[in-house]
């Protein structure tokens, strides 16, 4: 168990795209080779999801911080969802060539090719960069009879089915296999899991609030507003240590649980992009990534630096592509 969760923990979300003439970035003159004075114009971000979710947040901050910062202009992030975030992966791949796109993607993306029998997988998109994780959290309606974890797992221990979860991924993904190993973790089959897929956070978010479900598992960034304006409470984050944007909740850990879990993301744009394309991509991730703003809303949102570019993020999506592969077939889903 702790080898599954060590061969996922790594970051969160980050989202990018590309944008070009065709001979690459449409800006000054060595836009392609980031010596150019000014931004680079017509980028679009692809984000795999519905509005509201991690991905979706992730990307509209992005492109917010190269707008202020001058890093692009008129930037256009747009939502292609469905099939867990495939859909949005399987156009990706078959814009082969295509300088101008990119998208926000994730550990949940990486699951969904798998258990949505896509034919389209990241080992194929062009690497770009690893931007940022973030931990999970378990979170309830106010309302909810579950005060603490211990509450919580001592009902779902007396009848997995009754007391659903739900997660803004699909089967595959960060807020699926977050439950799964939690369940594991304190005694329960995995299989006996009741969990309800959304997709993505911002149709998580009412189904928690409605108290569709039971309980919610998901980054704890994402639910951040909700639970300071006093409609959601954390039970306890999977975080190694205690989050900064929650200091009195515990981790799994502190509650005599043996998990730690943490997400990704990133972004990848189609194969077959020149070399110029792709470094444009990876010079303007860098300057989001080296920018104050973007620091700004690290600490902001609790995600975790986590920058890495190029091969470097290649090979790590390599590895989480078989790493999640072997988990979903213990579990099996594939």
């Amino acid at each position: 168990m702790k080898n599954m969760t060590k061969a996922l923990v790594a970051a969160a979300s980050l989202i990018a795209v590309t944008a070009l003439s065709a001979c690459g970035a449409t800006a000054d003159k060595d836009e392609t080779s980031g010596t150019s004075s000014g931004p680079v114009t017509d980028l679009r971000l692809m984000v795999p999801n519905s509005p509201g979710g991690g991905y979706d947040t992730t990307a509209r901050t992005i492109a917010k911080v190269m707008e202020d910062a001058k890093i692009a202009s008129g930037v256009e992030v747009f939502n292609l969802s469905g099939a867990g975030g495939t859909v949005g992966l399987q156009r990706t791949v078959n814009e082969k060539g295509n300088g101008k796109l990119a998208m926000q993607m994730g550990l949940g993306v990486v699951g969904a090719s798998y258990t949505q029998k896509s034919t389209a997988k990241l080992t194929q998109t062009t690497a770009l960069a690893k931007v940022i994780e973030e931990s999970g959290a378990i979170v309830v309606p106010k309302n909810s009879p579950y005060q603490t974890i211990t509450d919580l797992v001592t009902a779902w221990k007396a009848d997995p089915k009754k007391v659903a979860v739900g997660g803004g991924s699909s089967p595959g993904g960060p807020d699926h296999l977050l439950p799964m190993q939690l369940a594991k973790a304190v005694g329960i089959d995995p299989k006996q899991v009741n969990y309800v897929s959304y997709d993505g956070g911002g149709e998580l978010l009412p189904a928690v609030l409605g108290g569709k479900v039971a309980f919610g598992a998901s980054g704890f960034g994402e639910f951040l507003d909700q639970v300071e304006a006093g409609q959601l409470r954390v039970l306890a984050v999977t975080s190694e240590q205690r989050q900064e944007a929650l200091k009195d909740v515990p981790t799994l850990k502190e509650s005599s649980i043996d998990l730690v879990f943490t997400n990704w993301r990133g972004v990848v744009a189609p194969p077959g992009i020149s070399d110029a394309d792709k470094q444009t991509w990876i010079d303007v991730l860098t300057k989001v990534h080296d920018s104050d703003a973007w620091k700004a809303e690290l600490a902001k949102r609790g995600w975790t630096d986590a920058f890495v570019t190029g091969e470097a993020f290649a090979t790590f999506l390599t590895e989480q592509d078989k790493a999640v592969a072997d988990i979903l077939t213990g579990l099996g889903l594939v």
